[in-house]
């Protein structure tokens, strides 16, 4: 996290990314929360797309993130988020690397429909990355269809790994999701006070 200093405040920004399979809801989740216009850079699905990624029959996705999404919200008087949401589809994965360059934390998003497609995102952060990370669980249609417990164990996921359950669309529980990361990241990398040198013996 990085801090801005002036003679009358202290602001700290952190970076945050959106991480997950296709389709999981990266691009609504930072339209939902960002305070200003999001901005996204996707391209329709062509057919290569749709193959890699099948729909589901009722979907009315026409479009995919090929590059980032990118938004920016005010936690605290004190707190700056800004998002950048990777893209989902297997081709665009080398982009990942660049992305979690210099972030705080990292938010996960699962779909619990097709949690296949969560296995490689998940496996990025545990294994081929140091950004602190938690796993949220989307509530399509604001509903949650599996238990937490259940989630992880499927996922494989550490307990250390914080696992929450959230709808994407909803601005208030977007944020407190964006809490836990940061709380986690700041857990993370606290460092424990080096012990202080014992005072002589009285003699």
């Amino acid at each position: 996290m990085v801090s801005a200093h002036s003679p009358e405040h202290s602001t700290t920004t952190a970076k945050i990314v959106v991480a997950g399979g296709f389709g999981a809801g990266k691009t609504t989740l930072v339209s939902a929360i960002s305070e200003i216009p999001p901005i996204n850079t996707e391209a329709w699905m062509t057919t290569a797309g749709t193959l890699d990624d099948p729909l589901e029959p009722d979907s009315d996705k026409s479009t995919t993130t090929v590059a980032m999404d990118f938004g920016r919200r005010t936690l605290a008087d004190d707190l700056v988020l800004y998002l950048f949401g990777t893209p989902g589809q297997q081709r665009f994965w080398p982009m990942w690397d660049d992305l979690c360059r210099g972030a705080s934390g990292a938010l996960v998003l699962v779909d619990t429909r097709h949690l296949d497609r969560s296995f490689a995102a998940v496996n990025y952060f545990e294994n081929d990355s140091t950004v602190p990370f938690v796993v949220g669980v989307n509530m399509f249609h604001g509903e949650q269809t599996h238990r937490l417990d259940a989630v992880r164990q499927a996922l494989s996921l550490h307990e250390s790994v914080p696992l929450c359950a959230f709808d994407a669309r909803d601005r208030a529980q977007v944020a407190g999701a964006l809490v836990g990361v940061v709380e986690h990241s700041m857990a993370r990398t606290a460092r424990p006070a080096p012990p202080r040198p014992m005072a002589p013996a009285l003699r």
